[in-house]
């Protein structure tokens, strides 16, 4: 197993990693939109947020050897289901390879975003 760290990612706001290579694939954690240069949440609508989030994840999966193109499936989280359509428009811009997708609502994340997507991708 391995540890993947990027700069060019948010550091961990927790005691976990930014990903884990393991038997050919990459599990990421959950990237929220900071802005890795800055350290803070710039962006304040769900189009904003969802495109640092896919930067973010892109990073990540690059400093793994992987990249979004190899994505297998997504956990995405919302604060608001009613961002659900605004949300996709961004992402599928990012995920063009249509990876198996799970997406639930939930009451609050991390720094109050309005968006998390963690990442399962073959190296």
């Amino acid at each position: 197993m391995e540890t993947i760290y990027t700069k060019n990612a948010p550091d961990a706001i927790g005691p976990y990693s930014q990903a884990k290579v393991v038997g050919g694939l990459v599990f990421t954690s959950g990237q929220i939109a900071i802005n890795p240069a800055s350290g803070n949440v710039e962006a304040t609508d769900i189009e904003g947020q969802t495109h640092q989030v896919c930067k973010n994840l892109a990073a990540v999966l690059e400093a793994a050897g992987s990249s979004m193109e190899k994505a297998v499936k997504t956990v995405c989280f919302l604060a608001d289901m009613g961002d659900f359509a605004a949300f996709n428009s961004v992402y599928g811009e990012y995920f063009v390879s249509k990876p198996a997708r799970s997406c639930v609502a939930v009451k609050t994340l991390p720094k109050n975003v309005l968006v998390e997507v963690e990442v399962i991708a073959e190296v």
